[in-house]
């Protein structure tokens, strides 16, 4: 897979709509591992709930679909991370996911 990263000269409203993907997929990360604390979700509970939070919350909606897949799909790469370690034994702390608070990047992937 190849990944491209840019350093963006843009406008003020485009910097605006960059930091407000960014902060909604913080979010929806955030509420997919306390759905994960709550009931113990799997994977598949993970992808359905973000279209739920997309019917529920208007600026998740904004959101291109595969991009609420992919913030539901790092949170769940938390969560089985953490059961990898504690099926491991790992000594000391296990990992145990907990609620992003600066995240920096979104993963915008064009569909359709």
């Amino acid at each position: 897979m190849l990944i491209y990263e840019y350093k963006l000269d843009g406008s003020k409203t485009q910097y605006a709509a960059i930091d407000e993907a960014i902060r909604v997929c913080q979010f929806i990360r955030n509420k997919c591992v306390r759905l994960w604390m709550d009931d113990h979700a799997s994977q598949n509970d993970l992808q359905k709930y973000c279209a739920v939070l997309a019917k529920e919350y208007a600026f998740a909606d904004h959101l291109n679909s595969t991009v609420r897949q992919v913030a539901a799909g790092r949170a769940w790469t938390a969560i089985s991370r953490f059961y990898a370690n504690c099926k491991a034994k790992k000594p000391g702390k296990k990992g145990c996911p907990k609620f992003a608070r600066q995240t920096r990047s979104v993963e915008y992937k064009k569909s359709g």
